[in-house]
């Protein structure tokens, strides 16, 4: 008897010291690195996170998520309309909702306002020059796509999609494909007169939003004036009172100057204007040197600066702005529609009747505005991740689960030789080898 229980003590032993152990990773498994938003630090090999693909655009009749909750929207509402029933009339302390500006986001709006110079200024180059990177766009819907030869991939929805069996017609892209900056209408007076009426839907200018947000923020542009206060505003019984007399010597109590009048709005394509020339202090002759000049001196820094570094520096102009933007944003309101990609930038959304989304009837043409977030100030157009761009065969449509997607500025300056950034690099899948095409109906 005692011989049969001692082999079975030695097993039951083995046993439980192997349930204690952890057990070995499987052969062929690898750890999936963590897509990092933006902050800058290495990934972890405890992190076990999926692939980060793109936001997957929401149905027409859907409405865009809310950024806040509604129960914390509602429990905002809820302390404001209690703390002007106990105190009807108060001094509003805290920028930018007392009209003043705030100081340590001023240098942050011009940075913003210059890395978006910088970055229209490197697209342009990189599309247009000499060593130009090929954009195509679909004739029929919004697709984009960065290189010399247009990708079969049937994801086409413009008009007449089915007889084409959703293929794309390709055609010769713009910078306005690469990137896109919705336009809002120009606030002068962001507290007096925070919305715009139907009625003034052709007489208040429009510009775009990320340039009305840097003006808001302290930005000093000519062709758009704006109202800078030196005194808080007052709130009476939910109304904006100001008793900061203008320079026309008119003091009375809660009057507002009339804005000036603006110069005539450029077309929504045209680039900004070149900078003005800086003198050069010389002691023999003073002269000046321009960006745009084509004297000798200025194509000689042209040929010194290659194409990657131009990418690179595009590309950090296009995170940089991108960045910046986010931090105006959390001080500085910006609402969207929450069923059509309209924008306005101040504490309250326009009142123009010029919705045509879903249940646009209901509303009798108005916005159902909401918080916005960093995408619908600047749109981000996604385009399929082209590995080889000197291969020349077009993307199929067979291997599109093996193609990374990243940003149209991502995408083109990539391919122009920049470095791809760490918070696009799962996006991108650049460790993933798609199969050839008469190979992909044998990999699982």
């Amino acid at each position: 008897m005692q011989g049969i229980l001692r082999p079975l003590r030695a097993l039951f032993a083995r046993q439980l010291v192997a349930w204690a152990e952890p057990p070995p990773p499987p052969v062929g498994a690898r750890t999936r690195w963590l897509h990092v938003g933006g902050g800058g630090r290495e990934p972890e090999e405890d992190e076990v996170v999926p692939y980060a693909d793109v936001p997957r655009p929401g149905r027409r009749w859907e409405r865009k998520p809310y950024v806040t909750p509604m129960r914390v929207l509602i429990r905002r509402a809820k302390e404001e309309r209690q703390a002007r029933r106990e105190n009807p009339c108060r001094v509003l302390e805290h920028p930018p909702d007392n009209g003043l500006l705030v100081p340590h986001l001023v240098v942050v709006a011009r940075r913003v306002h210059a890395a978006r110079e910088r970055l229209l200024d490197g697209l342009t180059r990189l599309v247009e020059g000499e060593d130009a990177i090929p954009v195509k766009r679909c004739r029929f819907c919004p697709e984009v796509h960065v290189g010399r030869v247009g990708h079969e991939i049937r994801t086409c929805e413009g008009r007449d999609s089915g007889a084409r069996n959703s293929l794309h017609v390709w055609l010769p892209g713009t910078v306005r494909d690469v990137v896109g900056f919705p336009y809002c209408y120009h606030l002068f007076d962001r507290v007096g007169k925070p919305r715009v009426v139907h009625k003034e839907k052709y007489d208040v200018p429009r510009l775009p939003a990320i340039l009305e947000l840097c003006i808001q923020a302290g930005v000093d542009v000519e062709r758009y004036p704006a109202k800078r206060r030196t005194r808080p505003v007052y709130s009476i019984e939910g109304r904006i009172a100001d008793f900061e007399p203008d320079e026309a010597g008119n003091s009375e109590p809660g009057a507002l100057p009339e804005p000036p009048a603006c110069s005539p709005l450029p077309s929504p394509g045209a680039l900004p204007e070149p900078p003005a020339c800086s003198p050069l202090p010389s002691p023999a002759a003073p002269t000046s040197i321009c960006s745009a000049s084509p004297d000798a001196s200025n194509e000689q820094k042209e040929e010194e600066v290659t194409v990657p570094e131009l990418a690179s520096r595009t590309l950090q102009s296009w995170l940089d702005m991108r960045s910046g933007a986010a931090r105006l944003m959390k001080k500085y309101s910006v609402h969207t529609c929450g069923y059509c990609p309209e924008v306005q930038v101040g504490p309250k959304g326009h009142k123009v009747r010029m919705c045509r989304a879903t249940k646009h009837q209901q509303r009798d043409g108005q916005h159902a505005w909401q918080e916005a977030t960093v995408d619908d100030l600047v749109r981000p157009s996604y385009v399929w991740h082209v590995a080889d761009p000197g291969d020349g065969s077009p993307l199929a449509n067979e291997l599109k689960r093996y193609y990374g997607k990243a940003p149209a500025v991502v995408e083109l300056c990539v391919q122009a030789g920049a470095p791809v950034p760490a918070a696009y690099r799962s996006m991108m899948r650049l460790d993933v080898v798609p199969p050839a095409r008469d190979e992909y109906d044998l990999v699982a």
